[in-house]
């Protein structure tokens, strides 16, 4: 591994850019642009329904993420194919992943989940699958099923980590331990299938030296892909309820203040973890706090011009 991670460093120190990116990481499977569709299958959580809580996680607002085609009244089918068209004035030649994407897409019985997992693959120039879920909801049953389909098309399973801090995930009403994150990561990858992760910087109560060392926690597992972002705070969320009666208990950063904490995250990161994001743009007439008015992309080209000014890549400080 040493000699992994001075090679890694000597490649930084010529690469544009300073971490491994989601688009590159795409290249290494497929030969033309592939973009995601995302896909509100009408699951629910445990955490909403009554079998581990009610009310969700304390942040959670799946509106936030649902674009216009996204709607539950609407097949997966025909969502997919509103996406397309959507997409295609822009990439006519574009491929494309159905993302399950809104709520817990795990949780259902085995046949409801293979019939529209099925049905995603059966459209025309959809060429693999991303299954957003959480640790709790990965019983073996599907996670053999899962095995089986990824010998046969693209397949990635993304868990909601969002904290590796227990105190934390109890407080955001998660539903979970971190342990079972552990657990689930780690059956997942044995069985062959990219396994990703995605987290929140900045939850109420976790200072800068708790979200470094999650960092070193999460590398620790055997993850392919991260999606990172920070906290916002949005209308109809317990979250915004409680921000509204005890500010004090929240630390909402600024861009700047953000890209110097994204930056200490990345250097403490595992050299070879794929970075998909590291914001996340909620509707403007949702969101609460923070808004910094910029487009993921800007805020790329930012923390790429400030790694660059520090010296600073991704793994630069990793210790196993």
């Amino acid at each position: 591994m040493a000699n992994c991670l001075s090679l890694h460093r000597i490649i930084h120190k010529s690469m544009p850019i300073l971490y491994n990116d989601f688009s590159t990481f795409l290249k290494r499977y497929f030969p033309y642009k592939v973009q995601k569709i995302s896909l509100n299958a009408g699951f629910t959580c445990p955490n909403r329904d009554g079998s581990k809580g009610y009310g969700g996680c304390t942040y959670c607002n799946n509106q936030t993420f649902n674009p216009e085609y996204c709607r539950t009244e609407k097949s997966v089918t025909q969502q997919l194919e509103e996406g397309k068209v959507f997409f295609a004035k822009k990439y006519p030649e574009m491929k494309y992943l159905a993302y399950f994407q809104a709520y817990t897409n795990t949780y259902a019985g085995l046949e409801d989940l293979k019939r529209k997992y099925e049905e995603a693959l059966a459209v025309d120039e959809v060429v693999g699958l991303v299954i957003g879920t959480r640790p709790d909801c990965m019983p073996d049953s599907l996670l053999h099923y899962l095995e089986e389909l990824n010998r046969h098309t693209f397949l990635l399973v993304e868990y909601g980590i969002e904290s590796t801090l227990d105190r934390t995930l109890r407080r955001i009403n998660r539903g979970h331990d971190f342990g079972t994150t552990v657990d689930a990561v780690e059956r997942t990858a044995a069985c062959g299938i990219l396994t990703g992760g995605h987290v929140i910087l900045g939850l109420p109560g976790e200072t800068h030296a708790d979200i470094v060392g999650q960092a070193l926690a999460v590398s620790r597992l055997p993850l392919t892909t991260l999606k990172m972002h920070q906290l916002q705070l949005i209308k109809g969320t317990r979250m915004a309820l409680e921000y509204e009666q005890h500010p004090e208990d929240f630390h909402l950063f600024d861009v700047d203040e953000y890209i110097s904490l994204v930056i200490d995250y990345v250097e403490h990161l595992r050299p070879d973890l794929v970075l998909e994001r590291f914001v996340s743009q909620s509707p403007k007439e949702l969101l609460v706090a923070p808004d910094w008015g910029l487009k993921n992309y800007e805020f790329n080209h930012r923390i790429q011009k400030r790694m660059k000014e520090l010296g600073a890549y991704q793994g630069k400080k990793y210790d196993m």
